[in-house]
């Protein structure tokens, strides 16, 4: 499976849960995509500092930095990471005593382990 292929397939899925009002599934999605968008930023150190305002590259997008580029793999273990997470979230409310958010980030999680399948 490439990449693109994960992320189709995420964005196939949200489209369906948007239409089909699923909230769980939804946030799921939503959350992993912006986890996998948020691995492709590059850390603030590589960016090039602001100079004077004469030097200053004009017009839209002159100043962005190229993001980076995630392979499969890459991909894969970010939306892994989030699976993780909801899974010790969902442990964590359990453990406080509140089942039905549990449940709720558990199912989260199932959405996502599915689209890992």
């Amino acid at each position: 499976m490439s990449d693109d292929d994960l992320r189709a397939r995420m964005a196939s899925a949200l489209t369906a849960a948007m239409r089909a009002r699923d909230r769980v599934a939804v946030t799921a999605i939503r959350s992993a995509l912006s986890a996998v968008a948020n691995a492709e930023a590059v850390p603030v150190d590589t960016v090039p500092r602001a100079g004077a305002l004469e030097a200053a590259a004009i017009g839209a997008g002159a100043a962005d930095a190229p993001r980076r580029e995630l392979t499969a793999d890459d991909v894969r273990a970010v939306v892994e990471a989030e699976v993780d997470e909801h899974d010790r979230s969902a442990a964590h409310l359990a453990d406080a005593g509140r089942p039905e958010a549990a449940a709720r980030v558990g199912a989260e999680a199932d959405v996502l382990r599915a689209l890992l399948s």
